[in-house]
């Protein structure tokens, strides 16, 4: 099983406390390009069980080469950090660090179903999972949550700079011709130029990535099951 570090702080704490651990942490993470070559990515998502209680987390690992999904798994976990606009990864992150827990390899990258740097404390999700796995990770998100961009082509691979604040944080891209772009940003140890080249290669078929794509239909999948506990 792969191995995570231990995380640097508690996950129980008040909003106010997960803000200034975000604060403190956001200055850890470091945009580089990989230095290793990308064969394996690591796509997290996560949703609501029926009763509102827990949450399901999914991971795929998805081979960029030969399109195919190497491993899978997912998790149920109890729900214990309230929804809080900014601080998703508080509510989400302990569930997703145990399902990569499951893993037997190690991923070349991770990637995020929300944002990284695209963040209102330049701290999403993808950053604080990049920091705790201390792996190059990817934030991949279907709406903006901080910036806007220019007018974009719509054809697919056309991107442009998502701004903030005066600050470049991620790009607007397009996946697929005339279909609505994703939001992408560093999480940690890749550089936005990498994270964009990746998450295009990664939408082969579809508007989202295949890694993240599969994770949500996977998560969704045990939903059902947990819905439906006595079919066949």
């Amino acid at each position: 099983m792969v191995k995570i570090r231990r995380t640097p702080h508690s996950w129980h704490i008040t909003a106010k406390q997960a803000v200034a651990i975000q604060s403190e942490l956001a200055m850890l993470v470091k945009t580089a390009s990989p230095t290793h070559t990308i064969k394996v990515v690591a796509g997290t998502d996560l949703a609501l069980s029926p009763d509102g209680q827990h949450v399901i987390a999914g991971v795929v690992l998805w081979d960029i080469s030969n399109h195919e999904v190497v491993e899978q798994h997912t998790l149920l976990r109890d729900l214990e950090f309230p929804y809080v606009p900014g601080l998703l990864s508080f509510r989400e992150a302990p569930a997703l660090l145990d399902v990569l827990r499951k893993l037997k390899q190690k991923p070349d990258l991770l990637m995020c179903d929300g944002h990284g740097l695209a963040h209102p404390r330049r701290f999403g999700i993808a950053c604080h999972m990049g920091i705790i796995t201390g792996w190059p990770t990817i934030g991949c998100g279907k709406s903006i949550l901080v910036g806007e961009h220019a007018y974009l082509a719509k054809t697919r691979g056309a991107h442009q700079a998502l701004i903030h604040r005066g600050q470049i944080v991620g790009t607007a891209l397009r996946t697929r011709e005339a279909v609505k772009p994703v939001y992408v940003s560093v999480g940690h140890l890749v550089d936005l130029d990498s994270a964009t080249r990746i998450t295009l290669q990664c939408a082969a078929r579809f508007r989202l990535p295949e890694p993240t794509r599969l994770a949500d239909r996977l998560v969704a999948d045990r939903k059902k099951q947990i819905s439906r506990p006595d079919s066949p």
